[in-house]
């Protein structure tokens, strides 16, 4: 494992430039697992590959669901993970897809993520991250997804 971080999102009150039916926020933990393929300079700076698995709480319109998802990241920064600049897209399941108004279409959801990791003192690292969950009207064209505004604070072993 590379990495352990808690995570606290506050929805986007806009999707894609439309305005989202409802607000949510998420709470979770996510571990960091490294991927083989990796290209390191020897300065310590390259690219590489990672696994970002995460579970927690999505709340919206009083309701609550578990969410947890895979996502496979490419990395751009230093090879001690200190500074990371990161590119995701993988999958998520949702134990509820109906927050009053607004429906997610079904418990699986593609989520695609970007963020930043800068760090803050010896192994502890603050972070910044974009998240969107949609079903890419998989599951018809009246679902709805959010957009998420993240801040992580991770620890690098």
């Amino acid at each position: 494992m590379q990495s352990l971080s808690v995570r606290a999102r506050v929805s986007e009150k806009t999707l894609l430039g439309e305005d989202a039916p409802e607000d949510f926020k998420e709470y979770d933990v996510s571990a960091v697992f490294p991927l083989p393929w990796q290209s390191y300079f020897a300065s310590g700076w390259g690219v590489g590959s990672r696994l970002m698995a995460s579970g927690g709480l999505l709340r919206g319109a009083g309701k609550n669901a578990l969410v947890v998802s895979l996502i496979p990241e490419l990395t751009l920064g230093s090879e001690n993970g200190r500074f990371v600049l990161d590119l995701g897209a993988g999958g998520a399941l949702f134990s509820r897809w109906r927050f009053g108004t607004q429906d997610f279409g079904g418990p699986f959801q593609f989520a695609l993520t970007s963020g930043v990791t800068f760090p803050l003192f010896r192994n502890l690292g603050l972070g910044y991250r974009f998240l969107h969950y949609s079903d890419a009207s998989v599951n018809g064209s009246d679902t709805t997804g959010a957009d998420f505004h993240m801040i992580e604070l991770s620890y690098r072993f």
